[in-house]
């Protein structure tokens, strides 16, 4: 008996050593990360992957570009579209979370989401696209180490070079010249509307470029533009 304990024990002592070096290889990267520029994520590389599953030769559209450059149209549409008080809470947005509870529990099913700009980004650059317990309990960890190493503004750059904005389409630039042929600079209000409007269903949108959702919510992202706060 004694021996088993010893051996249970030693195998939970294990476990929790592997998880803290992978909360501390985690770290190491967020902090790497505050002066030097993701050159990839988890969320793309498993769309690569699924891509030329069906394509070998498939790839990615994506091309970094700095916070300087991309378009303050389209930095005020997402903060609209995705989270209107980014620059204020700490990663979690917990008035939007409550509200997305009751809109889910009226509806009797997700048809709302209560993620940060913050919480997505954790997701897109670590974590797989299976829904499981661990993975918002690791989205919330990420969150706060992304809080408490990096700034605003750095969040808010990386976010928008990762985003995923169609079929094999990530960021900023690439969206710009995919959808309108232009540089992510270049970006007028209605055309940096309808690209925050497309985010969180990209896919889709790329293939239905007109579809009605998605026209209705650009306008009403176009409306409330004016009032978004930018870091």
């Amino acid at each position: 008996m004694k021996i088993v304990k010893s051996l249970f024990w030693r195998v939970v002592l294990a476990l929790l050593l592997l998880l803290v070096l992978y909360q501390l290889w985690l770290f190491a990267h967020i902090c790497w990360w505050i002066k030097f520029n993701p050159a990839t994520s988890a969320f793309m590389e498993d769309r690569l992957e699924l891509m030329q599953d069906k394509n070998p030769k498939a790839g990615l559209k994506y091309k970094w570009v700095p916070y300087a450059k991309i378009s303050g149209n389209l930095k005020r549409a997402l903060i609209v579209a995705e989270d209107a008080r980014f620059v204020d809470h700490e990663g979690f947005d917990w008035e939007g979370i409550a509200k997305a509870y009751e809109k889910n529990l009226k509806k009797g099913k997700i048809v709302a989401g209560g993620s940060t700009i913050s919480q997505q980004l954790a997701k897109n650059l670590f974590l797989s696209t299976k829904r499981t317990p661990w993975r918002k309990a690791e989205e919330a960890v990420i969150t706060l180490m992304l809080e408490a190493t990096m700034d605003k503004r750095r969040i808010f750059e990386i976010y928008l070079n990762v985003i995923e904005w169609g079929n094999g389409v990530f960021g900023a630039e690439a969206a710009a010249r995919h959808y309108f042929g232009v540089s992510a600079s270049e970006l007028g209000p209605e055309q940096a509307a309808k690209l925050a409007a497309m985010v969180p269903n990209p896919r889709y949108y790329d293939r239905n470029r007109e579809a009605p959702g998605m026209l209705a919510k650009t306008f009403v992202i176009l409306d409330r533009m004016i009032d978004a706060e930018i870091p």
